[in-house]
């Protein structure tokens, strides 16, 4: 496993609610990018994730949280160790994914046909 904490689909609805300032990014590739994100997040496709951070001008510290479709998707856990490798200190993945966040009953939001991209 990564360096990267994970977070459970309460953590993470819990740091939804706190509303502090984080990154939160949907890391699925485009040939699995259904649209669908947990509300708050953006879709930064896992192979972007370096290229973004630099873009935005994260600092080292700043607090970064990704996920992916389900708990077998390697995806949040492969965004975590790149951010981490290019030396990202605070990386949270949350393995459930968007399967366990829609399996408790929480919502999701959808990008508008064509705004992928």
């Amino acid at each position: 496993m990564s360096n990267s904490t994970t977070l459970t689909t309460d953590d993470l609805d819990r740091r939804l609610r706190q509303r502090g300032a984080f990154i939160f990014w949907n890391v699925l590739t485009e040939e699995y990018f259904s649209g669908e994100l947990i509300p708050g997040s953006l879709w930064v496709p896992v192979d972007t994730v370096g290229r973004e951070a630099r873009r935005l001008g994260l600092s080292p510290d700043a607090e970064i949280v990704v996920y992916c479709a389900n708990p077998t998707c390697p995806n949040s856990t492969d965004a975590a160790e790149k951010l981490r490798t290019l030396g990202f200190t605070n990386v949270r993945a949350y393995k459930g994914g968007l399967e366990e966040w829609k399996a408790s009953g929480r919502q999701v939001s959808r990008l508008p046909a064509g705004a992928a991209a």
